[in-house]
């Protein structure tokens, strides 16, 4: 009888994992019932496994970090100055997850979904935080017209 996961005929080919059955064969098909959920790509530790826990996720702590003395500025009435920083910290993790080979827990899903996600919240943030009202630092012209054609209709 065949392998689980394995038909006749099925081309059997890989290695062992460490704790399978010697005897039994692998195969480069997927199986039928899935009873874990891959890693992403570069989600291995940052640090060696022999550093504390904190220098193995260094990369998560600094985007926190960063997004956590935002919201403090935010909160201590220099709301430009916080939320730039909160989109700065955001741009910095797409940075992260774009060059570093391993990020720990700050690759959450595949690396282009990770670096768009942070990229765009990270941008958007940032825009955002230089067009507040009062004394915009940035000005879109088209802007304008848009929202005075969608609140006159």
């Amino acid at each position: 009888m065949p392998a689980e996961g394995a038909r006749a005929g099925a081309v059997t080919r890989g290695t062992q994992s460490a704790g399978e059955d010697p005897g039994r064969k692998t195969t480069r098909r997927f199986p039928r019932i899935t009873r874990d959920t891959a890693r992403p790509e570069g989600g291995g530790r940052a640090a060696s496994g022999a550093a504390p826990a904190p220098a193995r996720q260094w990369p998560l702590l600094v985007v926190l970090a960063g997004v956590a003395l935002g919201l403090l500025l935010t909160a201590l009435d220099l709301f430009r100055a916080g939320t730039l920083l909160i989109g700065a910290a955001l741009l910095a993790g797409a940075v992260m997850r774009w060059m570093l080979p391993s990020v720990g827990m700050l690759a959450v899903r595949s690396r282009f979904t990770d670096i768009a996600t942070y990229g765009v919240l990270g941008l958007v943030i940032a825009l955002l935080a230089m067009m507040a009202q009062p004394d915009p630092w940035l000005r879109i012209p088209f802007l304008k017209g848009i929202l005075h054609f969608t609140l006159n209709q």
